[in-house]
């Protein structure tokens, strides 16, 4: 295993990130794996493996000419007209190299849908200015050849270090209102699960696209409550009923084509743990 890992060189875009960084540290060891990074810190300018990048100001070229990688993992964040012509010139250099791009893409490009959860190969349909975005760059790197894309669509992704529990933390801190919407049906995950999966999808040579949420389906409200449980035990927590909809909406990506091995799947359950641990 370890010869055939040793050959991709993977670069990822958006690695000072959480969900990058994660991921960069997944697979650091077992490949030869490069960075980019927007603000300066120690940790990424000390690292030769890093490189800065701004995608409002750079050409990503100049990465891919530095780096050279045979894959490519995009979890940029940033501008969405940059991010666009970032991604014109990166699905330029998959077609023109031996090469391939995974796209970490979201639950939003399907959250004009309503009444049930979102399979793999269900057209794309957005009410959001950020689902419209991921579902412009999906489009266009589905016009790459099929052996050189997939692309990963996440639910909210759950981690200690995750921005949503950061926030929730700075609520608890603050004493502010929690906003819960009752009317959402969804799905998680965590970054640590989601980087053993991009970890497979790598080693196992996959493409097309994936659905990486929980097996099981939750209530929006309820389980931000149980996060909070989680991570405090204080009483009295405030919380702001938010109710976009009178009826239950779905916003859950679950797999029905491209399943991944019973140990790469996680429950809804296996992520509060983890948030405990």
């Amino acid at each position: 295993m370890k010869e055939n890992e040793s050959k991709h060189r993977i670069l990822i875009l958006g690695a000072s990130g959480f969900i990058g960084n994660a991921i960069y540290k997944e697979l650091c060891s077992y490949f030869k794996t490069f960075g980019t990074y927007r603000i300066p810190h120690k940790t990424f300018t000390s690292n030769n493996h890093f490189l800065h990048y701004n995608v409002e100001q750079d050409d990503v070229y100049e990465v891919l000419e530095a780096t050279k990688p045979s894959i490519i993992i995009s979890a940029l964040r940033g501008d969405f007209h940059a991010q666009t012509i970032a991604h014109q010139h990166i699905s330029q250099y998959v077609l023109d190299h031996d090469c391939k791009i995974i796209f970490l893409s979201s639950a939003n490009v399907f959250d004009a849908y309503s009444k049930y959860p979102s399979y793999e190969l269900d057209k794309t349909f957005s009410g959001s200015v950020y689902g419209h975005f991921k579902i412009k760059i999906e489009n266009m790197l589905l016009r790459l050849p099929k052996k050189k894309v997939a692309i990963v669509r996440l639910p909210m992704v759950l981690g200690v270090q995750s921005p949503r529990i950061k926030e929730l933390k700075q609520h608890l801190s603050d004493k502010t209102a929690i906003e819960i919407f009752p009317n959402i049906i969804m799905n998680v995950t965590t970054d640590s699960k989601v980087t053993q999966q991009i970890h497979y999808i790598i080693n196992r040579n996959k493409s097309g696209v994936f659905h990486l949420g929980s097996t099981d389906l939750v209530h929006h409200d309820e389980y931000i409550k149980d996060i909070v449980n989680q991570i405090t035990t204080k009483n009295g927590v405030l919380y702001k009923h938010v109710y976009t909809t009178n009826e239950d909406r779905y916003l859950a990506v679950l797999p029905k084509f491209n399943k991944l091995p019973k140990h790469l799947q996680v429950t809804s359950l296996e992520v509060l743990e983890e948030l405990n641990k």
